[in-house]
């Protein structure tokens, strides 16, 4: 297997693992007794984007702040604004799956998630290998937009699915407050989602250069990026959550079950070894590998909701029409994902 193939392997295997991590990240919340989400998630973020990245730069990394300071400053603004920018995303998918449906708030945000975190990198170049990435209008440019174009249609698929279990299963979705409003904040999530990815590809460049240069191997050189995107992203994902136990009173929650409080380690150990394996896997992809790990990933991700809903029981007693729906959005989904990895292979040709 020659060099290209192996990297090429890997990248892909790499970014399935990410979108596996992410896509099963829901499995503490359904698995906690004592703890709602206001309390599991600051927690595992705290600790995941936050406490083990810092460690293990600190640690690894000869004076990394004075690798820090030889990156322009304008990189880890950029960094920190794009992570500021996801963690903005979560808190309005929460809110618009009160407004309109988790469903559609679903379907939405994973269909302009995918679109615009794939094409912008082709189109407006990221940092460091990625330089490098081929036209939009190039032989790899245009499989990778019809992998796109036909997870978009998967997704979809899978929303009429999960209206349809809702149906069978006498559900209703509530929607309130102004549903176009909904819908304008959706997308707005959907296009802000895509900057965990946006603050790798735009960033890693200087950044890894800098720490390999101070001795960094290359899980901590990878790991040093995340450390300093996510500052901003931390104070995001932990102010909502912590105004929500405010409104509530319920700060005392997160003291009342040893168990939940593990969860919530685990779910952020979870999330970063995810970033790490996305941020690899980018770099083993080559040129097009910020735009395809992250459509890679984005498959796979729905791919492990989907299978996490599966094994809580979230279908459970749903037949016909709707399953079929569901199982017809897998197959979709993995032929998106097959498209896009063979466009990788299509770079230089």
């Amino acid at each position: 297997m020659d060099t290209v193939t192996k990297d090429t392997v890997l990248g892909i295997v790499f970014v399935l693992l990410a979108g596996i991590g992410t896509g099963t990240m829901a499995w503490p919340l359904k698995a906690a007794r004592k703890y709602k989400f206001e309390h599991l998630w600051p927690l595992g973020m705290f600790v995941g984007i936050f406490v083990v990245p810092w460690v293990i730069v600190l640690t690894s990394v000869h004076d990394p702040f004075a690798a820090y300071a030889e990156v322009d400053s304008a990189v880890l603004i950029k960094a920190n604004i794009f992570t500021i920018a996801w963690g903005v995303a979560n808190v309005l998918f929460g809110i618009c799956i009160v407004r309109i449906g988790a469903a559609l708030a679903g379907a939405i945000l994973a269909s302009v998630g995918v679109s615009i975190g794939v094409v912008v990198p082709i189109v407006f170049k990221a940092s460091g290998i990625f330089q490098n990435a081929p036209a939009i209008g190039s032989m790899a440019g245009i499989a990778v937009l019809s992998g796109v174009i036909t997870m978009v249609i998967g997704v979809l698929v899978s929303a009429y699915a999960g209206f349809g279990r809702d149906k069978v299963l006498g559900k209703t979705t509530e929607a309130s407050g102004n549903f176009r409003q909904g819908l304008i904040l959706i997308v707005l999530a959907g296009i802000l989602s895509c900057g965990i990815s946006f603050s790798f590809a735009y960033a890693q460049g200087p950044i890894v250069d800098a720490m390999l240069e101070h001795g960094a191997g290359d899980i901590a050189a990878n790991m040093a990026v995340w450390a300093i995107a996510f500052i901003g992203g931390t104070l995001v994902n932990i102010i909502y959550p912590a105004y929500l136990m405010t409104k509530d009173k319920s700060w005392g929650v997160l003291t009342t079950s040893g168990r939940d409080f593990l969860l919530a380690i685990a779910f952020g150990i979870q999330f970063i070894a995810a970033m790490l394996f996305l941020g690899r896997g980018m770099l083993y992809l080559g040129a097009l590998g910020a735009s395809v790990g992250f459509g890679i990933m984005q498959g796979m991700q729905i791919l492990g909701s989907v299978a996490v809903g599966l094994f809580f029981g979230e279908w459970k007693g749903v037949h016909g029409r709707p399953i079929y729906q569901l199982y017809t959005a897998i197959v979709i989904m993995i032929v998106a994902i097959l498209i896009m990895a063979y466009g990788n292979t299509l770079v230089g040709v």
